[in-house]
């Protein structure tokens, strides 16, 4: 006998005015008053990440409801993407349009847990606007694509405070979307869709059409 489908039950969310109360909607610089925008999010289980126009996130506690901030120092300039990781640690990787990508390593009040505010920089290889980033599920390795087709891997050892990172892939166009799993790097381009197998340092199409 087939079973009956139980009833769809819709559910209507109103805007979480708690968090964005707590960000500006307008910022001073000098005589001149900017207009903040909203440009990036990701949220998990205990944080909600809001990038913006003026290179601020805004980080959420969703179990303290507080809100805290982190910037990139030097020019203001929009964040296009984050990304967070609850693992040992927890991590939030940031993109910016220029092609900055850096990785915040969170205070936690666990014991044993990181107790001192670290931040990691992946420097000089990406030079235009960062569109995906991918995180290993052990914080380890980020995978961060951009809108010129590059895809580069940072190595990142939190005991020692070291990423090293290297360019491993340049497609002909942006990337819009990673995803790692088991030494696997899927990867979405605005042409096609491919699996990088990074021990292999080989590349597998899916499918053999390109995208219109």
């Amino acid at each position: 006998m087939a079973s009956v489908a139980s009833p769809v039950i819709f559910k209507e969310f109103c805007p979480l005015y708690y968090l964005l109360n707590a960000i500006p909607t307008k910022v001073q610089k000098g005589f001149r008053s900017i207009l903040v925008y909203l440009t990036a999010l990701d949220t998990n289980g205990d944080y909600i990440a809001v990038g913006s126009s003026i290179g601020m996130l805004y980080l959420y506690c969703r179990h303290l409801n507080q809100m805290k901030k982190y910037n990139f120092e030097g020019k203001c300039e929009s964040i296009t993407f984050v990304k967070l990781l609850s693992c040992f640690d927890d991590l939030v990787a940031v993109g910016t349009a220029s092609g900055r990508v850096a990785v915040f390593q969170l205070v936690s009040s666990l014991p044993g847990r990181n107790k001192q505010l670290r931040r990691f920089d992946v420097a000089g290889i990406h030079k235009s606007s960062i569109t995906a980033l991918a995180w290993s599920p052990n914080g380890m390795k980020l995978f961060s694509g951009d809108d010129k087709g590059k895809i580069v891997y940072s190595a990142l050892d939190l005991d020692q405070g070291i990423c090293n990172s290297s360019l491993v892939l340049e497609e002909p166009s942006s990337i819009v979307q990673l995803d790692y799993n088991q030494k696997v790097l899927l990867v979405s381009t605005l042409q096609r869709t491919l699996l990088f197998y990074t021990e292999e340092k080989s590349v597998k199409q899916v499918g053999t059409q390109p995208r219109k």
